[in-house]
């Protein structure tokens, strides 16, 4: 198998619930072999961006743009504090239906983590966190990706996912991390893939219930509106 890499990119949207459960995954990883995990920024708001409509940069206040705009102002203190932002932030959302694209929650929950809330208006003040949060973002269009989560390899190759609910956590997620590595063998194995039964769907649904209930949003995928509605 291939040497393990020592650090990986992983590219992330608050929003994005799919992303939440394996960034969840990542971090049992970190745990189980010391991998450093370097988070970074991707936009869904302007990767599903309707013709016409603003970019999210072009608003006062935008709902993962801005949520990573106040991380990217933590970046600069440390990754540290950015991966307490990301993991409290996305917790609030996809775990216990909070809104923390909402300023005053946002507020709060810097304030939680023991840091400035404050920096929810410094963020946005700074017109330099659109620079690093864009940056990032087209980092991810520039390779041809399309969404969340996105991992780059210190070989420069990337992928997308792994796509996880109920992410496995110590050995069982040092195993799959084995094989995502494994995969990076194979540079001309571009897409494996395990259809949804109902069962999956159904199972989908509830995990993402409470991110249902907190967002303000419609969830788009490669331009389609994705309802989460449970199987009939």
């Amino acid at each position: 198998m291939t040497n393990s890499p020592v650090s990986v990119d992983f590219h992330f949207d608050i929003m994005c619930p799919f992303a939440y459960q394996t960034s969840r995954w990542i971090r049992e990883v970190r745990d189980g072999t010391g991998l450093e995990v370097n988070w970074r920024f991707f936009s869904l708001e302007e990767i599903n961006r309707q013709d016409g409509k603003k970019h999210p940069w072009e608003r006062e206040w935008s709902y993962g743009w801005s949520m990573m705009r106040i991380g990217a102002l933590l970046r600069r203190q440390s990754m540290a504090d950015l991966d307490a932002w990301y993991e409290r932030a996305a917790r609030a959302l996809h775990a216990e239906g909070q809104k923390p694209h909402e300023k005053s929650v946002a507020r709060t929950l810097l304030t939680e983590l023991g840091f400035n809330p404050g920096l929810v208006d410094q963020a946005i003040a700074d017109p330099t966190t659109n620079d690093e949060v864009m940056a990032d973002h087209q980092r991810v269009v520039d390779a041809d990706g399309y969404g969340v989560p996105t991992l780059f390899f210190p070989d420069g190759q990337c992928l997308f996912g792994p796509v996880l609910i109920d992410p496995p956590a110590g050995e069982a997620a040092v195993r799959l991390w084995d094989a995502v590595v494994t995969w990076t063998e194979f540079p001309d194995l571009y897409e494996l893939q395990r259809p949804k039964t109902p069962a999956d769907q159904q199972a989908i649904v509830e995990s993402f219930r409470p991110y249902l209930q907190g967002r303000d949003w419609v969830s788009i995928n490669r331009g389609e509106v994705i309802a989460f509605d449970p199987p009939r």
